[in-house]
């Protein structure tokens, strides 16, 4: 399915904790993302607030900001905050969804090789009952 770039290419504010050791967080973030696949472009807007602007069928906002918060980064955890990551993360999430990227489900090669360990044989059953494997 085709997708418009309007609804592709998404515009966003990061915003992060004023108390860090960090005093300039946003263009921390701005240095590390540039360099990262699918950000079209980071700019700090002021110390604490970064905009970006990204394809989201390469990288969405929840991996931006897991990214960031690896690299020690704190991200403002307000309750507006907070509520407007949700909203961006479903939206995201649901565009990626019908646009058919297989990538939506983050944990389905985890599941794929844990089903397929299931199902090969090998020496590695524990041949007791589920109920004597909790008393050891």
């Amino acid at each position: 399915m085709d997708i418009s770039d309007s609804e592709r290419i998404k515009q966003r504010e990061i915003a992060f904790h004023k108390i860090h050791p960090n005093p300039d967080q946003a263009t921390t973030a701005a240095h590390f993302l540039i360099e990262v696949d699918g950000i079209l472009s980071a700019v700090p807007a002021s110390s604490t607030l970064l905009h970006i602007q990204y394809d989201v069928l390469k990288t969405t906002l929840i991996e931006i900001e897991e990214a960031l918060t690896e690299l020690g980064l704190h991200l403002d955890t307000g309750l507006f905050n907070r509520l407007k990551r949700a909203l961006h993360y479903y939206t995201e999430e649901t565009v990626r969804a019908n646009c058919g990227c297989d990538c939506c489900d983050l944990n389905c090669t985890d599941k794929l090789f844990a089903k397929r360990y299931q199902l090969i044989e090998h020496g590695c059953r524990d041949e007791r009952p589920e109920h004597w494997r909790r008393y050891l």
